[in-house]
């Protein structure tokens, strides 16, 4: 008598999904880079999430992690930038004292 398998397999996982995991974690991480990371992580968090529904994939968690660490590195690190940008321009355009 043959041994039945009731257990329905899993479905399987977005790759957007899990890329944009892992960029969204690397935006908060690496200093300079996270704005553009953070940024595509964006991207390939919509994407995965619209992938995860449209095709039956697992990952949709995945996505929302990516989609709010990519949120998030990109504003911290948009901040950053921007102070960067405005100390160097007062540092520039004041003139020297004697």
């Amino acid at each position: 008598m043959e041994e039945q398998n009731y257990y329905a397999t899993p479905p399987q996982t977005s790759g957007k999904a899990i890329a944009s995991m892992v960029l969204g974690i690397l935006s908060i991480i690496i200093p300079y880079l996270g704005f553009f990371l953070g940024i595509i992580a964006i991207v390939f968090a919509t994407k995965g999430m619209n992938e995860t529904a449209e095709q039956k994939q697992g990952g949709r968690g995945m996505a929302i992690a990516g989609l709010t660490t990519g949120i998030i590195g990109t504003v911290l690190y948009g901040i950053i930038d921007v102070f960067i940008i405005l100390a160097l321009f007062f540092a520039v355009s004041t003139p020297p004292t004697i």
